[in-house]
């Protein structure tokens, strides 16, 4: 969990950093989010990976973890833009939540699904 915590913080930060870049650059909204999102998860999946999961090399998990972090993906867009709708101009909050429910998406679909030790029953 410390693992998963170090890297999804930086993650987080990546995300953050690419999308507030996008809306500086005259982006919309939800398609900066959605950038920053995908830069943060190319990051997350390397260092999951790697280093939370040491699972190099499984050939399923590129397919696996594409179809979990497109699930958070829309979760995490659509809950920014409503935050949004809720608080306008509150971005941080709006992103902070949209983060809370797609990491906690994120941990149980790589822990169950895409970085599964062989053999494990949970």
């Amino acid at each position: 969990m410390a693992r998963f915590l170090l890297v999804g913080l930086t993650t987080v930060a990546i995300d953050y950093a690419a999308y507030l870049l996008l809306l500086s650059a005259g982006i919309a909204i939800s398609p900066a989010k959605a950038a920053g999102f995908v830069c943060g998860a190319v990051f997350a999946f390397f260092a999951n990976r790697e280093f939370t999961f040491a699972a190099p090399g499984r050939r399923y998990a590129v397919p696996r973890f594409a179809a979990v972090y497109l699930a958070s993906l829309a979760a995490n867009v659509a809950v920014n833009r409503l935050g949004l709708m809720i608080a306008p101009g509150q971005i941080l909050p709006a992103f902070l939540a949209a983060t809370a429910l797609s990491a906690a998406m994120n941990f149980t679909g790589m822990k169950l699904f895409v970085f599964k030790q062989r053999g494990s029953r949970g």
